[in-house]
């Protein structure tokens, strides 16, 4: 399947932050196409396209040229390492990484779980620490609690699943909100709609 036919093809993840994006775009003055059926990869109008996709695979079809712009969190552009331009903070989404422990665990750190590991990589690098990175993709706060890993490096929002789970926030490392990331070339070869739309959705306010 080609997208070349469609004026603009947009990337966007599947669940809250989806709809929160679609505000957006109605906003900004852009309706986007919606599904036919639950089962629908992507949808067309004929001059736009939108593509669903996991959270963290907005980054590489943005890179790759698939879609010309998308919207995605901080936290997985940052984890991403990908060659995007980011030019609009949408707001929504809103969110932190943090380095999380047991309370009161003040032992050296030498293991991190994450589902995060580059990002953690970076981050131990900057600070010059030396510490193992595991990748998890889920469940991570269970890693410190068994002592899988003396701290995680996890995306928290209220911090009630910490409490919840008898863990604390040590440091924020990043934060996240929802961005607009647009292909280089795109940028360029479709400066005459991107641009605007750019103007449009930094004048956009949404709320969760």
């Amino acid at each position: 399947m080609s997208f070349a036919g469609f004026e603009l093809t947009v990337a966007l993840p599947k669940g809250r932050m989806m709809a929160s994006a679609y505000r957006a775009f109605a906003a900004a003055g852009v309706e986007l196409p919606t599904a036919r059926g639950e089962r629908d990869l992507w949808h067309g109008d004929g001059r736009l396209a939108v593509l669903e996709l996991r959270g963290a695979d907005v980054p590489t079809y943005v890179d790759l040229g698939i879609a010309d712009v998308g919207v995605v969190g901080r936290d997985v552009l940052l984890e991403a390492g990908r060659n995007l331009y980011e030019p609009v903070d949408l707001g929504f989404g809103a969110c932190r990484l943090s380095l999380i422990r047991r309370p009161d665990d003040d032992a050296p750190i030498r293991r991190i779980a994450s589902k995060y590991p580059r990002f953690t990589q970076a981050w131990l690098r900057r600070r010059g620490k030396v510490a193992d990175v595991v990748k998890l993709h889920g469940n991570v706060e269970l890693a410190a609690l068994v002592g899988l890993a003396d701290a995680v490096v996890d995306v928290v929002q209220t911090g009630s699943t910490l409490r919840a789970a008898g863990l604390v926030e040590v440091e924020v490392l990043a934060r996240s909100s929802a961005r607009l990331v647009v292909n280089p070339s795109a940028l360029k070869l479709k400066r005459e709609l991107i641009h605007p739309l750019i103007e449009k959705l930094r004048r956009v306010k949404i709320n969760d």
